[in-house]
């Protein structure tokens, strides 16, 4: 996945690997919002079977409590270790290639708001059902520097080179 993923990058912008990335997502239809808005039972749901149906991508995880516009609700995912983050070293390929793409499929395809906050640190990822995500050009991840274990990495920088 991390070498699929390196290839999609090479020659496109940030927004262009965010694009196409989103182009492979399915288009969901309007109907399915109407018949599901969001709910904190809804919110609760994605959080329960997320770690049964993405644990092998990104490693384990679990459930967590979480307060979302002044409610308590069980509807975070706390991934340990981020296994595509870990293997990619790579904060552009976090960022345009799985966190801003998923973060608008769910909020604006499935209308389930979603935030994810990666660490760049420790390489573990909080995912918030139920909270809608920032701008991406006010995102702080977008702020975030090369890791020093990014192959293609420019340590040193204020901002990784792959997020402009």
């Amino acid at each position: 996945m991390v070498e699929v993923s390196r290839h999609l990058m090479k020659g496109r912008t940030a927004a262009q690997q965010r694009d196409a990335v989103i182009s492979g997502f399915p288009q969901v239809p309007a109907l399915f919002r109407k018949l599901f808005p969001y709910s904190k039972w809804g919110a609760e749901i994605n959080a329960m079977i997320t770690p049964a149906f993405f644990t092998w991508l990104v490693g384990p995880m679990e459930r967590r409590e979480v307060e979302v516009n002044g409610v308590t609700q069980k509807s975070a995912v706390h991934i340990e270790r981020c296994r595509y983050l870990a293997e990619s070293g790579c904060v552009g390929m976090c960022v345009n290639l799985c966190k801003s793409p998923t973060q608008k499929f769910f909020t604006e395809q499935l209308g389930m708001p979603l935030t994810m906050v990666p660490n760049f640190e420790n390489y573990s990822c909080d995912m918030v059902f139920g909270q809608r995500p920032t701008p991406v050009e006010e995102d702080e991840a977008m702020q975030q520097g090369c890791l020093a274990a990014c192959p293609a990495g420019i340590t040193g920088t204020r901002q990784c080179h792959k997020l402009g």
